[in-house]
């Protein structure tokens, strides 16, 4: 047995012994990533297509962000939101001016940042129901959950907090209608992703907007996945020249350091002691994020996104492959809808050098780090072609 297969097999003894066992992992483990490649414990590169789940926008280890983690680190790691930071305040500015809303809270992840969007929108309409739509996902924490669609996921947990009405995507007149006296917040992805990477028409999201003004309801936008440059704008929102009440933030926030936020529009704001994060906003995960959006608008990545997308998809198109029924997204979020089950290609994929993801059952979902480079996506293209 070679050293790098007892290496392998110590991880998975140790992981199978000591770690729950809720995920599903591939037979490999990673040991160190640069821009947007990886390599395992074997010394097996790989092109990631997958950025630890939209995550790593910037790429694995970029260095502004490794700097200013060690930099912060050897100055305060944590404190407690009992304290002002310099950095705290300046990542709040600098996320007001790039989303174009005025207050932030800051907390630990998406799902954490979907709970406090839910229980702001609570406190400020004194409302408490929530309109959500088929296909989503928002989380997996008990709110959260609520308002994500899948069975196989919420019904193991049920009853779930609150009135949830659950309405076809992409359809206005489906939320107007679902709309009452007592809905909080209508909660929507401006592109869902785990659902399928499905794209709502260009006027979608400018009428629920008007439906919620007319009724009174507040708009939460769900921007985890589709934020910081994701889709070929800073917000997906930007697409349809819509503002939501409350906005979402996570995944590619602190450049792959653990952080979510939400923004608000004025007057929309958590009073003193209505809500908390311990670690929310800590010193490390602020200086990740202001590090990462440097690096964001330093390098051009959002506008990066949007051309590489057009190149990656018309790649992929020209592989004129019957099975390939569909392909959605916008800038480095894409989805190729497989005639058949997508699982294996993933499988096979791993095996050839590159890493994808199979979602909704027969979505090839792709997002790679937006320093992806041509060489890079023409290498991944010929690999699928030959799935």
């Amino acid at each position: 047995m070679s050293e790098t297969t007892e290496i392998y097999n110590s991880i998975v003894e140790k992981d199978s012994k000591y770690v729950m066992q809720n995920y599903g992992r591939y037979p490999i483990a990673l040991d160190k990533g640069a821009g947007a490649l990886v390599w395992d414990t074997a010394g097996k590169q790989y092109i990631d297509c997958v950025a630890g789940i939209a995550v790593n926008n910037v790429g694995h280890c970029h260095p502004q962000v490794v700097n200013a983690i060690q930099e912060q680190a050897g100055k305060l790691i944590h404190v407690s939101n009992l304290y002002y930071t310099d950095v705290q305040a300046d990542l709040a500015e600098k996320l007001s001016q790039i989303t174009g809303m005025d207050r932030l809270f800051f907390c630990n992840s998406g799902t954490e940042a979907i709970e406090a969007a839910m229980k702001l929108a609570r406190a400020h309409s004194g409302k408490k129901n929530f309109v959500a739509t088929e296909g989503s996902f928002h989380g997996r924490t008990m709110g959260a959950l609520a308002v994500t669609s899948k069975e196989a996921y919420r019904k193991p947990f049920e009853p779930l907090p609150g009135r949830v009405d659950f309405v076809s995507y992409d359809n206005a007149d489906a939320i107007a209608d679902a709309i009452d006296s007592d809905t909080a917040a209508v909660i929507v992805e401006p592109i869902q992703g785990e659902g399928g990477v499905n794209v709502p028409t260009s006027n979608y999201l400018k009428e629920v907007r008007e439906i919620c003004d007319e009724t009174d309801t507040l708009l939460i936008f769900d921007e985890v996945q589709t934020g910081f440059g994701r889709t070929g704008k800073w917000f997906c929102k930007d697409y349809f020249n819509v503002t939501p009440d409350i906005m979402t933030m996570a995944k590619a926030l602190g450049g792959g350091f653990p952080m979510g936020a939400i923004a608000s529009r004025e007057g929309i704001v958590f009073q003193k002691g209505q809500h908390a994060a311990t670690f929310g906003g800590g010193p490390l995960a602020c200086a990740a994020a202001l590090a990462s959006i440097n690096a964001i608008e330093k390098e051009g990545l959002v506008e990066r996104s949007r051309i590489m997308g057009e190149y990656f998809v018309k790649k992929l198109e020209g592989l004129n492959r019957e099975d390939f029924l569909e392909i959605r997204g916008k800038g480095l979020m894409m989805g190729v809808h497989v005639k058949d089950s997508c699982a294996e290609m993933v499988t096979e994929g791993l095996e050839r050098g590159v890493l994808l993801n199979c979602t909704a059952g027969n979505i090839l979902r792709m997002v790679p780090p937006l320093v992806i480079t041509e060489e890079q996506v023409d290498s991944v293209v010929d690999i699928i072609g030959n799935l």
